[in-house]
């Protein structure tokens, strides 16, 4: 059992082991927020740093942004240019065609009236022709008819002179009425011949005229026809063109946020890792510093308990002195002796009892102190590890999120621009549809109007051709060049 008076001194020496341990928690706390201010500093460096990077990321983004806007609008700037071009080439070449056709036009009408009035002067010339060798037969006529009238009346001596040259006055009369009126009737057969040929003439040319017109017609259709075809391709070029830009745009555009998502995720993980060797190198230099400290501290422990294990023999010493002077008074004094005696060997026994105390004491102390380091020490090292794991685990659940999150943005897009391709293109083809039925329909009624038209004139001549006697004109054949 300890003795009572040695229980005032062992409370004691505990409580200002417990003040002396206070004491080095104050120094760690002080050295902990000279590392903490310092940890700030560096997160504040590190967080500027990231700051900047992100803004430098935004400042690369709306670049390209802007860069790909530009050369969209120059894109689009080039395929006006190719429609404008393509409309003026084809309202030139429009032109040109009527140009050319009314000089065509122009030159077969001057063909045809030259034709005709070839034809006519063949047509007179033959006429003439015939009227020369029908008035040569009928002055043959005449002077056989004369010579064998002549004869006859020769022959006949009975008739007298002057009767015979009456009757020949009178044949003479009536043949050459006779031959009058055949001429007349030949002239007016020729004029009627004339007339019916002109008027035949005219029919051809009105004909040749409708099938220049309908060959001009058909020419001019299907120049607009191709002239549209071309724009079709022109139109299918440049949207096929606009599809591979919008595509090359939005591929360039994804690429440079997956790079700087790339860029940032890695900044992020060498922070986190430089945060994480830096709160390991922290916190080993604070253990190293606690096991440099810690013989120091032992040994402050250790003199402070001997101080107090010889306050305690000081104490001891007091209460042996006044016990022995008491023991003397009331003793007798041939007891003096063996009392001292025995009072002696009690002080040594106590004494040697509280120095094999003090000195377990401090045995005790110097190991529960050390093993109580290793263990905070260790305990210290675990959390730390759980928390930078915990912390280095999130940080890769944010990035992975970041990530899927801009993927699925970008797989949106994509969609969303093939959709916006699909649907132009499909109002492209149905335009295109729409203006070649446009087309085939304007072809159809341009068609069906000349015909009409040319119908119409061609009834009424023929028409007017009837009505003055001429008949039809269909299969009528006009005298051939070599018969001229």
């Amino acid at each position: 059992m300890q003795d009572p008076d040695l229980q005032p001194v062992m409370q004691w020496s505990k409580s200002s082991i417990r003040q002396r341990f206070a004491t080095i928690t104050s120094t760690s706390l002080v050295s902990e927020e000279i590392q903490e201010h310092e940890q700030d500093s560096v997160w504040r460096e590190q967080m500027s740093g990231y700051k900047r990077m992100r803004r430098q990321h935004q400042k690369q983004l709306i670049a390209l942004e802007n860069r790909l806007k530009a050369e969209m609008d120059e894109h689009k700037l080039r395929l006006q240019k190719e429609v404008e071009t393509q409309a003026n080439n084809t309202y030139i070449e429009l032109e040109r065609l009527a140009k050319k056709q009314t000089i065509q036009m122009e030159k077969e009408m001057k063909a045809s009236a030259a034709e005709e009035k070839r034809i006519q002067q063949q047509i007179l010339v033959q006429q003439k022709k015939e009227l020369t060798t029908f008035l040569d037969t009928q002055k043959k006529q005449y002077r056989l008819c004369r010579e064998r009238m002549k004869e006859e009346m020769n022959e006949d001596s009975s008739t007298p002179k002057e009767e015979k040259q009456e009757r020949l006055s009178r044949h003479k009369e009536t043949v050459q009425r006779s031959q009058a009126e055949e001429e007349a009737q030949l002239l007016d057969q020729q004029r009627l011949v004339y007339e019916r040929s002109c008027r035949a003439l005219k029919r051809r040319s009105l004909i040749k005229k409708h099938e220049l017109e309908q060959e001009q017609m058909r020419e001019e259709l299907n120049k607009k026809k191709n002239q549209k075809e071309m724009e079709h391709a022109l139109m299918i070029r440049q949207d096929e063109s606009t599809q591979d830009l919008e595509r090359r745009q939005l591929e360039s555009l994804q690429r440079l946020r997956m790079e700087l998502i790339r860029l940032q995720h890695q900044t992020e993980l060498e922070n986190q890792e430089e945060y994480n060797n830096r709160r390991q190198r922290e916190l080993h230099r604070k253990h190293v510093l606690e096991r440099r400290q810690q013989p120091r501290n032992l040994k402050a422990l250790e003199m402070q308990i001997k101080k107090q294990f010889q306050d305690t023999c000081k104490v001891q010493n007091k209460q042996y002195k006044a016990l022995r002077n008491h023991q003397l008074e009331v003793s007798p004094k041939s007891e003096h002796k063996a009392l001292l005696k025995s009072l002696k060997e009690e002080q040594t026994r106590k004494l040697a009892v509280l120095a094999e105390q003090y000195e377990q004491s401090i045995n005790e102390m110097i190991a529960s102190q050390s093993l109580r380091l290793e263990a905070e020490q260790e305990a210290e090292c675990q959390a730390l590890k759980r928390q930078l794991q915990q912390e280095m685990e999130l940080l890769d659940a944010y990035q992975s999120k970041t990530k899927a999150q801009s993927e699925a943005q970008h797989e949106r897009e994509v969609q969303k621009l093939e959709q916006k391709v699909s649907l132009r293109r499909a109002h492209l083809e149905q335009k295109i549809e729409e203006e070649l039925a446009s087309l085939q329909k304007e072809r159809t009624e341009k068609i069906k109007h000349l015909f009409e038209r040319q119908e119409r004139e061609l009834e009424t001549f023929d028409t007017e051709s009837t009505r003055l006697g001429f008949g039809s004109l269909a299969s009528f054949d006009f005298p051939k060049e070599d018969d001229r």
